[in-house]
C-alpha cells in the first residue's frame, strides 16, 4: 500500500483476550469484525476524491485488507458513482438524495465496474477498461419493449471491435434500469414465465440472467438504433437490472444514414431534443 496512506489505517496487535485488539497510536480499541480501524472514513474519501476516485486504485485499494474492502464496499464505489456519473446516478438511484442511498441494485461496485468496463464477448472479443463511456437514456428507450416504455435504461454507445475474419466490427455495449425489481421488464419477464439463463451470469454482479432475444422482447428500434441487423442483435438482463449484449456493426458509407431512429418506427420511438439534454453524456477514466 502507498505509505501516505499508512496512518489511515490502524496497527493492531493483540491485547490478549476477548477478541479485541489495541490501537497503540490513538489508545483506542477495536473487535475484530467491525471497521473502526480505519481512524477516519471521511479522511480517507477526501483522499480518493482528490484522484478523482481513480478506478485503478480504488480496486487496489479495496485489496488491501478486509476493512480497506468493507469501506470501499460502502463508501468508495458509491462516491467513485456519483463523482464521474452524477446524473445517471440521481435518476437511477433509490429516488431520495443519492448520498443517503446506501444501496443500489447488485451493489455500488457492480455498477462502478459497469461505468468504465467492457465485458467484451466470449470467445470473440476479451473484456477491457474503457478510457470513455458514453451512457444515454434516450439511446434506453430503443431497447424497452413497447409495453415496457414506461421503464428507464441507461445503455451505453456500443464498444467496437475488429473481429479476425469477420468483415463488421463487434458492437458491445451494457446498461442499467432504475428500479428494476419494480419495473415493467421484470414483470413482463415474469409474466411471460421467461426462463434464466443456464449457462449466461451478469458480467458486472454475478446474477442469473433473462435473454431478450428468447422473450422475444427485442425492439426494431434497437437494431436500428445501433446500426446492425434484428438477427445479429441479442442482449442479456441480469436480475438487478444490469444489461449487456452484442451485435455485429455495418459498416455505413458516407451516403448510408445512420443507425439510430429511422423513418417509420413501428414501435413508437420518439427522440427529442429535450431528451438527449437529460442524457449524461461522456464518463471518461
Amino acid at each position: 500500500m502507498d505509505p501516505s496512506l499508512n496512518h489511515l489505517v490502524s496497527t493492531p496487535t493483540s491485547s490478549g483476550g476477548g477478541g479485541r485488539q489495541h490501537n497503540y497510536k490513538t489508545g483506542s480499541s477495536f473487535d475484530d469484525n467491525n471497521n473502526s480501524g480505519i481512524q477516519d472514513e471521511q479522511v480517507l474519501t477526501l483522499v480518493f476524491r482528490s484522484i478523482n476516485f481513480d478506478p485503478h486504485v480504488v480496486s487496489i485499494a479495496a485489496c488491501v485488507s478486509r476493512r480497506l474492502r468493507a469501506v470501499a464496499k460502502r463508501v468508495l464505489w458509491r462516491e467513485l458513482c456519483i463523482s464521474r456519473a452524477p446524473r445517471m446516478v440521481t435518476d437511477i438511484s433509490c429516488g431520495g438524495p443519492v448520498a443517503r442511498c446506501s444501496s443500489i441494485g447488485g451493489g455500488w461496485h457492480a455498477l462502478a465496474k459497469l461505468l468504465f468496463f467492457c465485458c467484451g464477448s466470449a470467445g470473440q472479443a476479451p473484456g477491457h477498461f474503457v478510457k470513455v463511456s458514453r451512457f444515454s437514456k434516450t439511446s434506453g428507450k430503443s431497447f424497452l419493449h413497447k409495453k415496457c416504455r414506461g421503464d428507464l435504461l441507461y445503455v451505453s454507445d456500443p464498444c467496437e471491435h475488429p473481429v479476425e475474419g469477420e468483415e463488421d466490427d463487434l458492437g458491445v455495449y451494457r446498461g442499467v434500469f432504475r428500479g428494476f425489481m419494480r419495473s415493467k421488464t421484470r414483470a413482463c419477464l415474469i409474466g411471460k414465465q421467461v426462463q434464466l439463463e443456464s449457462r449466461v451470469r451478469c458480467p458486472y454482479c454475478g446474477a442469473r440472467v433473462w435473454s431478450m432475444t428468447a422473450a422475444k422482447m427485442v425492439p426494431k428500434s434497437a437494431s436500428r438504433r445501433l446500426g446492425s441487423s434484428e438477427e445479429s442483435l441479442e442482449y442479456y438482463v441480469c436480475v438487478n437490472g444490469h444489461l449487456h449484449g452484442s451485435c455485429w456493426l455495418a459498416h455505413l458509407s458516407d451516403d448510408d444514414g445512420g443507425g439510430g431512429g429511422g423513418d417509420g418506427d413501428e414501435d413508437g420511438e420518439e427522440c427529442s431534443d429535450e431528451d438527449e439534454d437529460e442524457d449524461d453524456g461522456r464518463i471518461a477514466f
